[in-house]
């Protein structure tokens, strides 16, 4: 286990429960973003749960590499989908957080690959 991937999975560990926070307590600005791209408020608490569960696998996965490679995969489609999203909606400023969290993503799966 590297150094990189560890620090990879517990700064993405981190920033999920942080965006779920905000989209369970229903942010004004969080909402008001989510509405601009097409998403119906209905969908905050599960798109939080997801990040949750994300996290959750992520830092389970560092004891448990493979559960580490789906957590990881599917955080990495989640902000694909974000990033998507904003693409439709020609937001190219609200797209700049996605992007970067699919990019750790995807690093940090690439990294649980290489350990498990």
């Amino acid at each position: 286990m590297t150094i990189n991937y560890v620090v990879q999975t517990v700064v993405l560990s981190l920033v999920l429960p942080g965006s779920a926070a905000g989209r369970l307590k229903r942010r004004k600005s969080v909402v008001t973003s989510m509405r601009g791209v097409g998403v119906a408020e209905s969908w905050l608490p599960r798109l939080a749960l997801l990040e949750i569960a994300g996290a959750s696998g992520l830092l389970i996965g560092l004891a448990l590499p493979p559960l580490a490679v789906a957590a990881g995969a599917g955080v990495f489609l989640y902000f694909c989908g974000a990033v998507a999203f904003h693409v439709r909606a020609h937001d190219r400023k609200g797209m700049i957080a996605p992007t970067a969290l699919a990019v750790t993503a995807l690093a940090a799966t690439l990294l649980a690959v290489q350990n498990a």
